[in-house]
């Protein structure tokens, strides 16, 4: 396993972080297997939040860590709805500070490494959030902050009111990125966060599925995937530039003796913006599958290839 530093903080981390939504798996113990198959294989990096599963994530990850608990850098985060009542959802310094109480029961541990806001909550102002995060800091019940889905100008207003009232700084921030979903993060995110320092943590590495290579245009899609519940997403997303992006990641894996999986996420991690994609693997196999994006480096004609291929052109409102 490689490691790097999480964004600008210390604390070092596996290249790889094992995601633990596990959408695609029932069996618990089959999430925990895999669970401990990483640690096994030196992955030290967990993300998981209190939506996932309404609580069964986090329950599940605090059974299978036992015994690896100090050496492990675990995440979760608040912001989604997890019950009917007015309270349940959002950001206020109720929901967080009570959110986070529920976390450390469900994981059965005295902190969370890293505590991420889920989303933008437009409804509650940015300096009770941001407090309210910097008070889990102060207790100790919370090592590290950060966010996820933000747009880059709203991540930079947080930063900017983190410092200006002496608040623990947000150290990382999570975005889906990967060759079909790019122009959310490069650009003004990228910059921002090589700027101040912050971590970017890709979810969605393998756009739910797609760049596996298991999945092309004008093909009756696999069942039993996220995807047969968004027909009409799923027709615009696989376009024939989305087919022509999976063929070269097809190509260039036969070349180098890889899968079209293990190149797409190789193509992440040749970003050095990039802390660690979040792999979201339901099966042994499938974290077996991703290991192999490590040890090898992505020929710079490669790179380039994916680049042209999975390029939008960016409108230009003046000539």
């Amino acid at each position: 396993m490689e490691y790097t530093q999480l964004g600008s903080a210390g604390v070092k981390v596996s290249r790889l972080c094992l995601g633990t939504a596990f959408r695609g798996q029932k069996d618990d113990a089959v999430c925990e297997t895999v669970i401990r198959k990483g640690i096994d294989h030196g992955v030290n990096f967990f993300d998981c939040a209190n939506f996932y599963g309404l609580g069964r994530s986090e329950r599940f990850l605090g059974r299978a860590i036992k015994g690896h608990r100090d050496d492990l850098v675990i995440t979760s985060k608040v912001w989604s709805r997890i019950g009917e009542g007015p309270n349940d959802a959002g950001l206020s310094r109720f929901a967080i500070i009570r959110e986070c109480e529920r976390s450390l029961v469900r994981l059965d541990t005295d902190r969370i490494d890293v505590y991420l806001v889920h989303n933008v909550d437009h409804e509650t102002p940015a300096d009770e959030i941001l407090a309210a995060m910097d008070h889990l800091v102060q207790q100790g019940k919370v090592i590290y902050t950060g966010s996820c889905n933000h747009r880059p100008w709203q991540l930079m207003e947080h930063l900017g009111v983190q410092r200006a009232r002496g608040l623990s700084p947000f150290i990382a921030t999570q975005s889906p990125y990967n060759l079909l979903q790019r122009y959310d993060v490069e650009g003004d995110m990228f910059d921002l966060c090589r700027e101040h320092g912050i971590g970017v943590m890709a979810y969605s590495p393998l756009a739910v599925g797609l760049l596996t290579g298991r999945f092309r245009k004008g093909e009756e899609r696999p069942s039993g995937t996220p995807w047969d519940r968004t027909e009409d997403r799923y027709v615009a997303t696989m376009s024939a530039q989305s087919d022509a992006v999976i063929q070269k990641l097809i190509d260039i894996g036969s070349e180098v003796g890889r899968t079209p999986a293990q190149v797409a996420t190789a193509w992440i991690l040749d970003h050095p913006e990039i802390t660690s994609p979040i792999l979201g693997p339901d099966t042994i196999e499938h974290f077996d599958e991703a290991c192999g994006a490590l040890g090898w480096d992505l020929a710079p004609e490669h790179r380039t290839a994916l680049d042209e291929v999975s390029e939008v052109p960016q409108r230009t409102l003046y000539a």
